[in-house]
């Protein structure tokens, strides 16, 4: 099983940037995408972006769409967030992990964090306001 890295978090001011990284230990398989999700203290975990591993396709929630970007890098077999104009309400333990992907035409769904595997520790994003 993949297992992934986080990596990047760290503390900033309201209105700035970071960018977060996943590494991933051995093949992701071709039908999968990967998914960055974040945990606040006392609340579930939600997903916040997903790519594909072949193709780009994306997903993002609607309170990051516009601010955050996220790409797959096959030579590095790393996953990135970079994250613009964060809020207080972005800070939380920024996690990745893979599943299997599904579609809608071209239109990539998510289906919740139960889909996903091969969680990594997290990195801690905190946004000071």
């Amino acid at each position: 099983e993949v297992q992934f890295v986080e990596s990047g978090g760290g503390l900033v001011r309201a209105g700035g940037s970071l960018r977060l990284s996943c590494a991933a230990s051995g093949r992701i398989f071709d039908d999968f995408i990967i998914g960055w999700f974040r945990q606040a203290p006392g609340k579930e975990r939600e997903g916040v972006s997903c790519v594909s591993k072949i193709g780009g396709y994306t997903w993002y929630d609607d309170s990051v769409k516009g601010r955050f970007t996220t790409s797959y890098d096959h030579a590095k077999n790393t996953v990135y967030l970079q994250m613009n104009d964060l809020k207080p309400e972005d800070a939380g333990v920024y996690y990745c992990a893979n599943g299997p992907s599904e579609y809608q035409g071209h239109t990539l769904l998510y289906r919740g964090p139960r889909f996903f595997r091969g969680w990594g520790q997290g990195t801690q994003v905190t946004v000071s306001s």
